[in-house]
Parts: C-alpha cells; sequence; structure tokens
C-alpha cells in the first residue's frame, strides 16, 4: 500500500513539473519556471501580454525583444506555450536544409574525382 502511495505522488510531482505554462496566462513566476526563461524575458513577455494577448508563435517572437525562431523552440520543448500550441519550426527548417543536403552530395563525387586523378597521371617507374 504504500509503494502504491509513494508512486502516485512520485507520478503528480511529475505531472506538475512538466506541465505547460501558456505565454497568455503564466505568471511571473511560473514563466521563470521555464528553462532559458529568467526574470528579464519574463517581465518582457508579461509588458508585452499587457497590450493584448499573443495571437500565435509568430506574434509571440515579433512582439518579444530578444527572442527568436530558436530561442521559441527551445522554450517550447521546456514547455512554454502561446495559446496553448507548441512551436513548430521543423516544417519552414525542412526545405531550406534539403538544398544544402543535396548539394553536398554532389561535392562528394567530384571531390573524390579530383583525389583520384592526381593518382592515377603519377608516371610509373
Amino acid at each position: 500500500m504504500l509503494k502504491k502511495i509513494l508512486a502516485i505522488a512520485v507520478m503528480l510531482y511529475a505531472a506538475v513539473c512538466f506541465a505547460a505554462v501558456d505565454a497568455n496566462k503564466g505568471t511571473a513566476a511560473e514563466l521563470d519556471s521555464i528553462k532559458g526563461i529568467g526574470p528579464s524575458i519574463s517581465s518582457k513577455i508579461l509588458d508585452e501580454r499587457k497590450k493584448g494577448n499573443f495571437k500565435d508563435w509568430t506574434d509571440f517572437i515579433s512582439r518579444v525583444k530578444g527572442l527568436g525562431e530558436t530561442n521559441a523552440a527551445k522554450f517550447s520543448a521546456e514547455g512554454l506555450t502561446v495559446n496553448g500550441t507548441a512551436f513548430k519550426a521543423a516544417a519552414a527548417a525542412a526545405p531550406a536544409a534539403a538544398p544544402a543536403a543535396s548539394t553536398a552530395k554532389a561535392a562528394a563525387p567530384a571531390a573524390a574525382a579530383s583525389a583520384a586523378k592526381p593518382a592515377a597521371s603519377a608516371p610509373k617507374k
């Protein structure tokens, strides 16, 4: 019986630790509990929220000075939400990363071919 009570207590504690904090509803203390958000960033969020709730992540990033998509992704991974939604930047970053990968693949055979030429043209003794 004691093990069950202890297990339930641990599960409740874990649920509280990983609870999401909404940027439109969270207090300064709740925002500070998100890893990476300190008193200065939480005060910026609260100041901008006084002007009106954040509509989405784009609105949040544009209004809170000093935040970009990288920080938004980190804060979202730590439990921050805007209007109950997590930040989704992977879809926008995927097309930009695809051409770079294809040029790297194309450069590999060319590098291998150029490395093979000097060895083939060396005089034989």
